[in-house]
C-alpha cells in the first residue's frame, strides 16, 4: 500500500490493480471513497475492456480470446515506478498473464498526485509494438454517499456540466449480466443539467451517458453538507453512474469511460470494438481525472 499526502489531505493506493482505496480529510477525519463488504471495491482501473464481452471473450482476425469482465488491470499487480511525498506512479507492462487474454505489448502507467484541493490521476497508454493497439480505458471510483455522514442519499444531486436540458443513456439488458441493448433511453431524474439521486434510478443498473461532451460531475447536496465531490471527465466520451442495486447503498461510481460494454450479441473484432481507442505503433496515448474536492 502507497501513501501520499498534501495539506488536510491523504491517499492510500494498493499496488495490487493500482486501485485507490481511502482519499481522506484528516482534518475532519472522513473518507471520500466507499469501504464496504456490500461492494468489496473502491475505484478500480478498467483496461483493456470495459464491462461485458459476448461470451466473455472477442476476436482478432477471427481467432478467439477470453477477457474478464472490465478487463484484467484490477485484478494485476502494478509496480510503483516514482514515489513522492504528494505522488505516485505505477506501471503495468504486457507479460505472458496478459499476452493469455491480450496479445499485444503495451504500458500502462498511472499517476496520483495529490494537491490540497483534490486528487490527479493522469494514465499513460504506450503502444509497445509494431500495429495498432485498440482498447477501452475506464475508471470507477466509488465515493460515499452521504458525504462526511451528512445527510441522505436522496438529498443528494449531480451536476453536469456543460448543462443540457435531457442526456441519452444506453439502454441496458441483463441476461443475467448487462449488456447493452443498442438502444438509447434518457437519463432519468434529469432536467436543465441536475440529476436528483434516488436508489430507485438504478433498478435495471449502471447508467452509461452517450458523449455529449460533459466536462465535469459535481456530487452535492444543497441542504445536507457543505462538503461535495467534482469530478473532471473531459478526456473521456462517456460517463457512467452506478451504485449496487436493490440495496440501498450508500455510494454512487461516477466512471469516466474511453469504451463500451458489447451490445448483446456476437463476438466482435477488437479492431473494431465499438468505442475503443487507438493508440499507433510506438505512441502513447493519456488522459486524465481529476478529482476535487471540499
Amino acid at each position: 500500500m502507497q501513501t501520499i499526502k498534501s495539506g488536510h489531505l491523504s491517499a492510500e493506493i494498493d499496488e495490487h490493480g493500482a486501485q485507490l482505496t481511502h482519499l481522506v480529510d484528516t482534518n475532519a477525519d472522513f473518507d471520500y471513497i466507499w469501504n464496504n463488504d456490500l461492494w468489496p471495491k473502491h475505484a478500480p482501473i478498467l483496461f483493456p475492456a470495459i464491462g461485458r464481452s459476448n461470451d466473455d471473450a472477442y476476436l482478432i482476425n477471427g481467432k478467439k480470446y477470453e477477457m474478464p469482465q472490465h478487463g484484467f488491470a484490477g485484478d494485476s499487480d502494478f509496480e510503483v515506478v516514482d514515489k513522492q511525498a504528494d505522488k505516485v506512479a505505477f506501471q503495468l507492462k504486457a507479460n505472458a498473464d496478459t499476452k493469455k487474454f491480450y496479445p499485444f505489448d503495451f504500458t500502462l502507467k498511472v499517476t496520483f498526485s495529490l494537491s490540497k484541493t483534490g486528487l490527479n490521476v493522469h494514465f499513460d497508454v504506450k503502444n509497445n509494438g509494431d500495429e495498432d493497439l485498440s482498447y477501452s480505458l475506464g475508471y470507477h471510483p466509488a465515493f460515499n454517499v452521504p458525504i462526511a455522514s451528512e445527510g441522505d442519499f436522496d438529498n443528494y444531486r449531480l451536476a453536469i456540466e456543460p448543462a443540457e436540458k435531457s442526456l441519452d443513456t444506453y439502454e441496458i439488458v441483463k441476461t443475467p449480466n448487462p449488456y447493452r441493448s443498442g438502444k438509447v433511453t434518457l437519463l432519468p431524474n434529469f432536467s436543465d443539467g441536475i440529476v436528483k439521486l434516488d436508489h430507485q434510478m438504478f433498478e435495471k443498473g449502471l447508467l452509461i451517458i452517450k458523449n455529449t461532451g460533459i466536462k465535469t460531475v459535481k456530487l452535492y447536496s444543497e441542504t445536507d453538507t457543505s462538503h461535495s465531490v467534482t469530478v473532471n471527465v473531459a478526456d473521456f466520451d462517456h460517463v457512467t453512474l452506478w451504485t449496487k442495486e436493490g440495496t440501498n447503498a450508500p455510494f454512487l461510481c461516477i466512471e469516466p469511460f474511453n469504451g463500451l460494454p458489447d451490445v448483446h450479441g456476437d463476438l466482435v473484432e477488437l479492431a473494431d470494438k465499438e468505442g475503443n481507442h487507438h493508440t499507433g505503433a510506438g505512441l502513447t496515448s493519456s488522459y486524465n481525472v481529476q478529482i476535487s474536492v471540499k
